[in-house]
């Protein structure tokens, strides 16, 4: 049987071309019948943990949770830019607890994350944050302050810029893209 028909069913139900019907059949055991994750208006990895959706904003081909083990904590808001992706293990957090009573969040300015930005595996985006466009955010980076020249690629602990990106590049890239 070819790969044709399939991709036409896929389309046909909104599924993304490039994830197995596999992913999409234990998004739907886990989401739809055991209501991990629920609110989730998106197929997500089953091993992802998505807390307020209803407060994240995606933009074109954004699918946050997709990759496995991402835990976005969405209370005091996150925006993904376009074609924006999130790495393996990234976490998105966007509200501390109270030093004293860890039963309250503090509120934060929301996270605001740019168009075609790049999370690498197990990089943490603290409240309040704001990547420009063409951020890569290193693998294992701990993100505390913003990065609001983007074209560049940050890491470490805190993270720094390591390296600027060609802006020509880069936006000949986002005008192939429309």
């Amino acid at each position: 049987m070819s790969k044709e028909p399939a991709y036409n069913m896929k389309s046909l139900f909104g599924m993304r071309r490039e994830m197995s019907m596999g992913f999409y059949l234990t998004d739907f055991i886990f989401r739809k019948i055991l209501r991990q994750n629920a609110g989730v208006k998106w197929a997500i990895h089953h091993t992802s943990t998505i807390h307020n959706p209803e407060h994240i904003k995606r933009g074109k081909n954004v699918f946050p949770g997709d990759s496995p083990g991402v835990y976005i904590n969405a209370a005091n808001g996150v925006s993904l830019g376009d074609y924006t992706n999130i790495g393996p293990n990234v976490g998105i957090i966007s509200s501390n607890h109270d030093v004293v009573n860890n039963d309250v969040h503090v509120a934060a300015s929301p996270i605001e994350i740019g168009r075609y930005c790049w999370m690498g595996m197990g990089a943490v985006i603290l409240p309040g944050v704001k990547i420009a466009d063409f951020t890569i955010v290193g693998a294992g980076a701990i993100v505390t302050k913003s990065f609001n020249e983007g074209y560049c690629v940050i890491a470490g602990n805190p993270a720094r810029i390591i390296k600027y990106l060609n802006r020509e590049e880069c936006d000949a890239f986002a005008q192939s893209r429309k």
